[in-house]
């Protein structure tokens, strides 16, 4: 009973924050270390797997039909414009999957540390701000998903590809990216809730393929609630984040970032000075 509910705070943590650019890392990594779960390593790898697929099973039922490019409710015209979207979004894709495939176990072996975490918490608290500052008086270029151009979308991409360090929040990452390049608030948003598609399915694919699955009746089943509580909780996130930037800028989740990162650093710092 005491690790279904462990599971499910852990489940309603990434549930939000996957969506929020607030950093999923940085707060399952404070969040882990409260309530531990007694399991060993490869559980947690892949419970960290399976709540991630859950969040985007989110993504892919809330715009099934937007992303559908086969719907019968769609025009011709609507069809193509979709397999345009598809096509923009597997290259926002490719540079995070190219360095993905190169730097993973590197980048996991030396940067996924507490330390690092809060740096990134903090320094992409700092851009968001710094960055609605510049665009306060400023109209965006594209207001559209079919406004965005190729070379907007790769480097969107790339963007997304620096969300690769811990604590840097892959939804945070391209956002900002996004928003730099012109980018209004919702479509920034809504591209990178798509571009999370391709890239978290790659890296769940990566992780199950290294870790496998072998594991009790007991752990599966914790796996499926986190799973379920992850998607039910993002569907609320998602919701909740496209009502917000209708009327709100990004600048509140830049200093709870920053906020955070603090928080972080002197937990683990002072964990380690006890040790």
């Amino acid at each position: 009973m005491m690790d279904a509910l462990k599971v499910i705070i852990l489940g309603i943590v990434q549930g939000i924050t996957e969506w929020l650019p607030i950093s999923s890392t940085g707060h399952l990594i404070l969040v882990e270390d409260l309530i531990r779960l007694g399991e060993n390593d490869a559980f947690m790898n892949m419970f960290n797997v399976v709540i991630q697929f859950g969040s985007i099973l989110a993504v892919i039922v809330i715009y099934f039909h937007k992303l559908n490019p086969f719907s019968n409710r769609k025009t011709e015209k609507q069809k193509m414009m979709t397999v345009q979207l598809w096509v923009k979004v597997i290259i926002g894709f490719l540079p995070a999957a190219v360095v993905g495939l190169l730097f993973n176990d590197l980048i996991e072996a030396h940067l996924n540390n507490s330390y690092v975490v809060a740096a990134m918490l903090i320094l992409y608290g700092v851009l968001f701000i710094l960055v609605e500052n510049h665009n306060k008086d400023r109209e965006p270029k594209v207001k559209k998903l079919s406004g965005l151009s190729i070379q907007t979308v790769l480097l969107i991409g790339v963007f997304q590809m620096l969300a690769m360090v811990p604590g840097t929040s892959r939804s945070g990452a391209t956002i900002v990216g996004a928003l730099i390049l012109g980018v209004s608030r919702p479509i920034a948003t809504e591209f990178t809730f798509f571009l999370a598609i391709p890239t978290m399915i790659g890296a769940s694919a990566l992780k199950v393929f290294h870790y496998g699955f072998n594991f009790t009746a007991n752990q599966a089943l914790l796996l499926i609630l986190g799973m379920a509580v992850s998607f039910g909780v993002s569907v609320v996130a998602i919701r909740f984040l496209l009502q917000y930037i209708r009327k709100h800028d990004f600048k509140v989740f830049g200093y709870y970032r920053i906020v955070l990162g603090i928080i972080v650093l002197a937990y683990f710092g002072i964990s380690s000075l006890l040790a």
